[in-house]
């Protein structure tokens, strides 16, 4: 495995372990740390992956330094690491929704979580980081996504998924190779939640999705949201 770090938006890192046994070409582990007075991580990443990721997050700002600990859902993949976390750095705190909270993380955090309601703002210092549930899009009842109001970074979690080794950030197409993965994974809850969460994710028009697994992309965001919800749409006509 190898572990690099992009910057993808003014002072957003996107810190990525190619893994290429993973799907038919290798598939990316994405965490995002936003560097401001109170440092967010997004994602965790597995507990085999916290020398990596924390190595990558303490040549940019002291791990000691975070402050909030985050992910899209219930995974190993986003929260494996978490009391890793937790222990390196004392002053952070794990953020998530009500639902999360109540479901999961009460129990599974060493710390107690902050709980945030749908639309809630954590500010970070100059950045602002909204919580908004997007409940079994792509999976999992307490699923949800950040949005960075300064920057327009779309903290996406799974949705968008790609299989490869792309780059960092790109301005290509990333709504085919999406389809792609799911069709290799099939990993969406297909339901009408789905595309319904997407529609509502493209009115933010976002500048940069933060992707977990693949390229980030810069962009006409609500576009490529709307595209993929199209997508689901297709998925859920009777055959």
């Amino acid at each position: 495995m190898q572990t690099r770090t992009d910057e993808i938006a003014d002072r957003i890192y996107r810190i990525s372990t190619f893994v290429p046994e993973v799907g038919p070409t290798g598939f990316s582990f994405n965490q995002f740390l936003v560097v401001d007075e109170e440092p967010l991580l997004f994602h965790c990443g597995m507990r085999a992956l916290f020398p990596l990721v924390s190595e990558q997050i303490n040549a940019i700002v002291p791990l000691e330094r975070l402050r909030w600990i985050t992910f899209g859902h219930v995974e190993a993949d986003e929260c494996g690491a978490m009391n890793l976390f937790l222990a390196a750095a004392p002053h952070a705190q794990v953020a998530h929704g009500i639902l999360g909270c109540q479901v999961s993380l009460d129990d599974l955090a060493d710390r107690p979580p902050r709980p945030l309601a749908d639309g809630e703002v954590i500010e970070l210092g100059e950045r602002r980081v909204r919580h908004i549930d997007t409940p079994h899009a792509p999976h999992n009842w307490e699923s949800r996504v950040l949005y960075e109001e300064t920057t327009g970074v779309l903290f996406c979690g799974d949705l968008m998924t790609q299989v490869g080794d792309g780059p960092a950030l790109t301005e290509s197409d990333v709504v085919g190779p999406a389809v792609f993965a799911e069709d290799v994974f099939r990993a969406t809850s297909l339901g009408p939640a789905v595309p319904a969460a997407l529609y509502g994710l493209a009115e933010l028009n976002p500048a940069t999705l933060a992707v977990m697994h693949g390229s980030s992309f810069a962009g006409d965001g609500a576009a490529a949201l709307r595209a993929l919800a199209a997508d689901y749409e297709r998925r859920l006509l009777p055959a």
